[in-house]
């Protein structure tokens, strides 16, 4: 049985838009301005986790955000980005811009279901936001992972949105990623 598990990086208060700065927020670019010479540590993390993964589960927009910055890269971890299945949840979209894609239609809730009961291994969600929250409104999330920048932006897309009820999570693992990011790992509390 596969393991949904949000992989992202967020500011102290919790946004996630714009991290590169290419989308015209006007708060973007926090990833490099705020990870500095942390990101070298982030990277090796990053690419530990890629290699421990079965498949990649994205929204439109994060498939849209992903392919043309990593199709054409070579290296490890972009090798195993690449070759990863990916899952695209959309309602638009036919043809999913990054390789090795398929288009899940549908109801997200059933189709997320289905595909975790087919994916044995970690199936990450990079950076959707949107589709996060609707996993984590039906508790389809088995694991959070947090690189939270050492900034508060105080605008911006959050990865929380509105919860029909609380969502109790457990606090598994808290490191420091080189000098200023911190690296927290949580899973749900499903009896809570």
């Amino acid at each position: 049985m596969g393991k949904i598990v949000i992989s992202t990086n967020v500011s102290l208060d919790g946004v996630v838009q714009d991290p590169d700065g290419r989308e015209g927020f006007r708060l973007g670019g926090w990833f490099g301005q705020f990870g500095g010479k942390d990101l070298e540590e982030w990277a090796k993390i990053s690419l530990e986790e890629a290699l421990g993964s079965q498949a990649l589960l994205l929204g439109r927009r994060s498939d849209e955000w992903f392919a043309p910055r990593w199709a054409s890269r070579t290296g490890e971890w972009a090798d195993r980005l690449n070759s990863l299945p990916k899952y695209v949840v959309s309602s638009t979209l036919d043809e999913p811009k990054w390789t090795n894609s398929t288009v899940l239609t549908g109801d997200v809730v059933s189709g997320v279901s289905k595909l975790k009961q087919e994916v044995a291994g970690d199936i990450l969600v990079y950076a959707s936001y949107q589709l996060g929250r609707t996993l984590i409104e039906h508790d389809l999330v088995d694991e959070l992972r947090l690189v939270v920048f050492p900034v508060v932006l105080g605008a911006g897309q959050r990865l929380f949105g509105a919860t029909s009820d609380r969502k109790p999570l457990r606090l598994v693992d808290a490191r420091t990623i080189g000098d200023g990011l911190a690296f927290l790992t949580y899973r749900p509390v499903r009896d809570a």
